[in-house]
């Protein structure tokens, strides 16, 4: 693409547009989308949550498997946008979180996004390298807990921050009973009062933090309202995975598209945090008391007993990408009823960007 005017920088990099596409995991997003999206002049985020299935050691030594695939996806995406920005989006809920996070740094990632919890120590293994850090928030609150504790602890400031609301696909950062609070307008309050807190630290540390909104993203208005409340751009999840480039299979992107507003709803994930999916065969199974033990932990997430869950959330995340999506765990955004056909990257690019 033609690159005039830039919209902010990751560290020494710059993003010529103001679009971050969203870690999508398992599998949803890997090298191809995120070296797409890089590639036009946005960042491009590789989810690690089990980027290895694929590997032949996934079931033996899933953190090999996964530390293995890193390296492999990191160096394709490279190889589609050799000066672009492509990072990581690391999940603190992870289990060998800290590993993820080392050999994101070892590979020379541009930016480490990390969510899914607090990433309180994510500066200790990042301060003087190359790697950018910014951690996703959903309040107020979160964002002065984490911003203060890496300034008082660590003497740092973020590289970014990604403000993900309520609308957004996957897990989020909100309990149960808080979802039920939000509307457009109590949300962009809270996006106020978040701003107010990253230009704190901004004027402490003389230096542009960019502030990128996320959930729910879909058209230009959104991008438009989004630069209105103060942000420097969005992050797009979801509106992604219907792309020729986007990772996962042909079907995984069929469901978002034969998708009814009512088939999207807010699910209890086995990690604990509510998630928005789409209601399928799978989801019905669960609602109606059963369970799906599984054969076999991979070690996904920290606080995880495969004796109380009633699934497995590897398993079924799999089984998704894969393209068993009656039966497997299909992650949504609230906007994707909207979408009626597969797109380019380049093309859904081009609709967030119409004056």
């Amino acid at each position: 693409m033609e690159k005039e005017q830039v919209s902010f920088a990751v560290g020494e990099k710059k993003a010529y547009i103001p679009i971050v596409q969203g870690g999508m995991g398992v599998g949803i997003s890997l090298h191809r989308l995120a070296g797409a999206v890089a590639s036009e002049g946005g960042v491009g985020l590789i989810s690690t949550a089990q980027i290895g299935f694929r590997e032949n050691n996934f079931d033996s030594n899933p953190l090999q498997a996964n530390l293995h695939a890193m390296g492999k996806e990191l160096k394709y995406a490279r190889k589609l946008a050799p000066n672009g920005i492509v990072g990581f989006n690391i999940m603190v809920a992870t289990r060998h979180y800290e590993e993820y996070i080392k050999e994101a740094v070892r590979l020379g990632a541009d930016l480490i996004v990390s969510g899914a919890g607090l990433p309180t120590d994510l500066p200790l293994y990042t301060k003087e390298t190359n790697t950018s850090i910014a951690p996703i928030v959903s309040t107020e609150k979160s964002a002065h807990v984490i911003l203060k504790y890496w300034d008082k602890k660590y003497n740092v400031a973020a590289d970014m921050v990604v403000i993900e609301g309520w609308k957004a696909g996957g897990h989020l950062g909100f309990h149960l009973d808080e979802l039920e609070k939000w509307n457009d307008i109590s949300y962009e309050t809270e996006v106020g009062k978040i701003i107010n807190i990253v230009r704190f630290y901004e004027e402490k540390y003389e230096k542009k933090i960019p502030i990128i909104l996320a959930g729910g993203m879909y058209s230009a208005k959104d991008l438009k309202r989004a630069k209105e409340l103060g942000a420097d751009g969005i992050q797009v999840g979801s509106r992604f995975v219907t792309t020729k480039e986007c990772d996962a299979d042909i079907r995984y992107k069929e469901a978002y598209i034969n998708a009814q507003k009512e088939d999207i709803q807010i699910v209890k994930s086995p990690v604990g945090m509510p998630a928005r999916a789409i209601r399928n065969t799978l989801i019905r199974r669960i609602q109606n008391g059963e369970k799906l033990p599984p054969t076999l932990c991979h070690q996904c997430i920290k606080k995880c007993n495969p004796k109380e869950i009633p699934y497995c959330i590897t398993d079924k995340l799999i089984e998704a990408v894969k393209g068993n999506v009656d039966n497997g765990l299909v992650f949504c955004g609230a906007e994707m009823y909207r979408a009626t056909k597969i797109e380019t990257v380049k093309e859904v690019i081009a609709s967030f960007l119409l004056s």
